[in-house]
């Protein structure tokens, strides 16, 4: 592998590690204003889904985690970005299974979903292809 090749595969990995931890970081504090403190924050959230709230304050850590990892290199970090995407999505369907059966609701929350899902499906997706969660092939060694 060349030093071109490196140097930009360690920059998306850098650029995916920021994007999960500041958007962790963003989480946990979005996520605690509603859960724990009463005023604005818990007035403009309006119908929210519990479930979906609580999954995504605790996602938050475990996003700044998988960032950390990932900025380190580390081949955790991308089965966790997986992990982080594959268990939004699950929860998203389950956002959509409360909302078919009638569940209150906001409309940002859909969005919040739809966002997260792809992020994570993005930086997991990005951090799988470029880092040491799958054997180098002959040619990368």
């Amino acid at each position: 592998m060349n030093m071109t090749a490196h140097s930009g595969r360690g920059i998306w990995m850098r650029v995916i590690a920021l994007i999960a931890v500041a958007f962790g970081l963003l989480t946990i504090r979005e996520g605690g204003a509603v859960l724990f403190h009463d005023g604005a924050a818990r007035a403009a959230a309006g119908s929210y889904v519990p479930f979906v709230l609580w999954f995504n304050f605790l996602a938050g850590f475990a996003y700044a985690i998988a960032g950390v990892g990932l900025w380190m290199r580390r081949r955790w970090a991308a089965w966790m970005a997986m992990a982080i995407a594959v268990a939004t999505a699950l929860v998203f369907l389950a956002f959509g299974v409360h909302v078919a059966l009638g569940g209150a609701w906001e409309r940002r929350t859909l969005i919040a979903m739809t966002l997260r899902t792809l992020v994570w499906v993005g930086i997991a997706a990005i951090a799988w292809r470029r880092s040491t969660a799958h054997a180098p092939t002959t040619r990368e060694q």
